[in-house]
């Protein structure tokens, strides 16, 4: 068993066939969720009046708690019909592997940076 690749392998490079989509961020979804339901709460809180023994900052922070678990919800259930619509979508295209070998990247990767601009005085 080596490590080494055998000789015929280095005049054909490997192919595979892969599988690419284009999967939504799921937590972005859940993210601007959040913030809209949020807004939403926030918009919804100003149209009324605020009660006088409670106040309006804590009547916004206790319908937050809904507001922000409905947007959260709701940004889940659209990043989940988005990545059903992107999986029908899927493409598989042939790939070729390129072997490097490791000791020539560390090497180059060892070795300093010069600055070759002429000094000014």
């Amino acid at each position: 068993m080596s490590d080494q690749p055998s000789p015929a392998s280095d005049d054909q490079p490997a192919r595979d066939r892969v599988t690419v989509r284009r999967a939504p961020r799921i937590g972005a979804f859940l993210v601007v969720g959040g913030f809209l339901g949020f807004f939403a709460t926030l918009v919804v809180t100003s149209l009324y009046e605020a009660d006088p023994g409670v106040g309006f900052a804590a009547s916004l922070a206790y319908f937050s708690l809904y507001g922000i678990s409905a947007g959260v919800l709701l940004g889940a259930v659209i990043a989940i019909v988005a990545d059903r619509r992107s999986r029908r979508r899927t493409r598989t295209v042939a790939v070729e592997r390129e072997a490097v070998e490791r000791e020539a990247a560390d090497r180059e990767a060892a070795q300093p940076q010069v600055d070759e601009r002429p000094a000014t005085d």
